[in-house]
């Protein structure tokens, strides 16, 4: 993670020059002052809006990321940055029309959050600078072409393609005995429908099939995952954003079925699931504040190539495994963060 630098007063005198109004001009060696000890920055004043298509832990830890960076390196909300920032809630439609309302607003540059809110934007301006994040797919998203080039001159971003073959290896090692695997996913979301045909592929030749549930909306996700009961082994679910906003509705079915759960992330794991291995979200956050701070000094996006954040880490939780009928063996959770320990250190 970035370690946060601190902001450093370094005045030097400079020659005095009287102006007509007598005032004492000097020249500041660094990119902070003090007035009446607030911290203030001599970057000029920069809009950004930020959208995302719902509030769940995972992507409200990306975008505190985004904004820590910034203010790290200068564009400080409330003070030369104004953030505007917008949750689709789940909507496709309204992140449709947030991304037409931000685009009509012209500000220096937008964040979208997630597949559907990246899509949404893109289709709304080719002139505001725009960075995606929390896009797993972005070729499948239509985001950028087979060769790594957005599809748009105003556009790059930071994606998380994960390997699946280790994904796959995490499933096998959980449930050893495992012939079927449960995939709950939004039929809506393009990187979920994505995952599920890459699964159908691969799942085979590792003597594993799919049994692929869809899920339109939130409300739909408790009961998607209680119809795996006796057809599936193992649940794994990647980036997925209904399933994140009820993930507490899937977790529930999946320990009354005593079938564990398998995601991608840390904050899965801490809401619910047995395992996961995947990026940290703010990591993921403060790596894709770099973009944007680039965007900001003035860097042309079209100069910005878009990046894939491939950093994994195995995230286990003992406690929800043996709440869904498993147990980790002593060599998974020795290369392992485990959660429920992280949990009640963090509390302390």
């Amino acid at each position: 993670m970035t370690i946060a630098s601190t902001l450093r007063l370094s005045l030097s005198l400079c020659s005095i020059a009287i102006s007509t109004l007598g005032l004492i001009g000097c020249s500041n060696t660094d990119d902070t002052a003090t007035t009446d000890n607030t911290t203030t920055t001599d970057k000029p004043a920069k809009t950004l809006a930020i959208t995302q298509i719902v509030e769940h832990p995972s992507l409200d830890d990306m975008r505190r990321g985004i904004i820590d960076e910034l203010a790290d390196n200068g564009y400080i909300e409330g003070q030369n940055l104004t953030i505007n920032f917008q949750s689709a809630q789940g909507n496709t439609a309204t992140a449709g029309q947030i991304a037409k309302q931000f685009a009509g607003d012209n500000p220096d540059a937008i964040v979208a959050i997630s597949t559907p809110s990246a899509q949404s934007v893109v289709a709304s301006t080719t002139s505001v600078p725009i960075v995606y994040t929390a896009v797993s797919d972005p070729l499948a998203a239509k985001l950028i072409n087979a060769d790594g080039t957005p599809f748009q001159d105003n556009l790059t971003g930071l994606s998380s393609q994960l390997p699946l073959e280790p994904q796959i290896d995490l499933l096998q090692q959980i449930k050893p005995n495992a012939k079927t695997i449960g995939y709950v996913y939004s039929p809506g979301e393009a990187n979920s429908v994505a995952l599920r045909d890459r699964l159908k592929e691969m799942l085979p030749t590792r003597g594993l099939s799919i049994l692929d549930i869809p899920a339109n909306r939130p409300t739909d996700i408790g009961m998607a995952t209680r119809s795996l009961q006796g057809r599936a082994d193992i649940i794994y679910t990647s980036m997925d954003n209904n399933v994140a906003s009820a993930f507490e509705a899937m977790t529930q079915a999946a320990n009354e079925l005593k079938m564990p759960i398998v995601a991608s992330d840390e904050f899965s794991v801490q809401r619910g699931a047995t395992a996961a291995l995947g990026v940290n979200d703010y990591d993921f956050g403060r790596k894709t504040g770099k973009m944007v701070y680039r965007i900001l000094n003035g860097e042309a996006v079209s100069t910005i190539k878009p990046e894939i954040m491939n950093d994994l880490t195995l995230y286990v939780s003992p406690k929800h495994a043996k709440a869904q009928g498993v147990s980790l063996s002593a060599e998974m959770m020795k290369n392992a963060v485990n959660v429920d320990t992280k949990a009640k250190t963090d509390n302390k």
